[in-house]
């Protein structure tokens, strides 16, 4: 049964862009959508599996987008080494400022982390003269890849820009699942169910909530690159706190502690903002509308309604 769901879930990611045309959408909306889910997938490393909530994940999300967007631009035009210290920024930053907030719990810890992200805001805000301010990091765009003889040009090309995203996504999900099934993410979800309990057995509970903190800001790092590049554009909107209630809410939409319903709160959540904002400026009030009844009437989000109808 869970098998033949993934593999539904690949064939669509797959032919995407040969059937979201039906439903109005566009090969950048499903990039988008794919860029999306995997920030929401990163958070919810640490929101679902390990019960701790972050505002501030959109500091990584957005160093990443201006890693790369700053490399390209002053250093070397290459899109894997721009990628890469894109990563590496967001991660580094992560580690740093995980080990400084990691004994912080519940509502403490999410002010903490909303306190770090804006502090890498408003740098992006001010430093005018690198980050473009207010206006944004422009002037750059992603560069072709290169292989050997071989060049994939993801510059112009939609298509193949979409499925470099879709290998980047696959990659890092597979990654993510692997460490969910192993050792390691059985301890996470101890500590999730019961930590007293987890810490009355011997384990480190701290160093485990940092370790899950790092890996979900490395992800969501390679999301801000991807999205970065997307949009040949970084802004500090990428950085602030709003951006990380959304990814918030992507997770919560599709089902927490399910390692797809990101995935699938970030496709209703892109597509119904992409559909109504065409319409209206407040779109916004329908997406918190949406959030609501789903809190209320399926607190398991989308997915759970599977789980709900299996108990019944």
């Amino acid at each position: 049964m869970r098998i033949g769901r993934d593999i539904l879930i690949w064939l669509a990611l797959a032919t995407m862009p040969y059937w979201i045309g039906w439903l109005g959408g566009y090969t950048a909306l499903g990039t988008r959508v794919l860029v999306m889910a995997l920030a929401a997938m990163a958070l919810n490393f640490l929101l679902g599996f390990t019960g701790v909530l972050s505002f501030g994940h959109a500091a990584y999300f957005g160093l990443g987008a201006y890693g790369v967007g700053m490399t390209i631009r002053y250093l070397v035009p290459s899109t894997p080494l721009g990628m890469l210290v894109g990563v590496a920024v967001g991660t580094v930053a992560a580690a740093v400022i995980g080990a400084l907030i990691v004994r912080l719990r519940g509502v403490y810890f999410a002010m903490a982390t909303i306190a770090f992200g804006q502090v890498f805001y408003f740098i992006a805000f001010r430093w005018n003269a690198v980050t473009g301010g207010d206006d944004g990091l422009s002037g750059w765009h992603r560069i072709p890849l290169h292989f050997g003889h071989y060049t994939i040009d993801i510059l112009g090309n939609g298509l193949a820009f979409y499925y470099f995203v879709l290998a980047c996504f696959a990659v890092s999900v597979g990654i993510m699942a692997l460490l969910l099934r192993s050792p390691f993410g059985r301890t996470l979800l101890a500590i999730r169910e019961n930590e007293k309990r987890a810490r009355f057995l011997g384990l480190p509970v701290e160093q485990h909530i940092w370790i899950s903190f790092v890996i979900s800001c490395f992800f969501v790092s390679l999301a801000g690159t991807l999205y970065g590049l997307l949009n040949n554009f970084a802004d500090p909107h990428g950085l602030r706190w709003d951006q990380s209630g959304e990814f918030v809410i992507m997770a919560v939409l599709g089902g927490m502690r399910s390692l797809w319903g990101p995935l699938v709160g970030a496709a209703v959540f892109v597509l119904v903002q992409d559909y109504i904002s065409s319409r209206t400026e407040n779109w916004m009030s329908f997406i918190g509308l949406l959030f609501i009844l789903v809190v209320l009437f399926f607190p398991r989000g989308i997915l759970g309604l599977r789980h709900a109808k299996e108990r019944s």
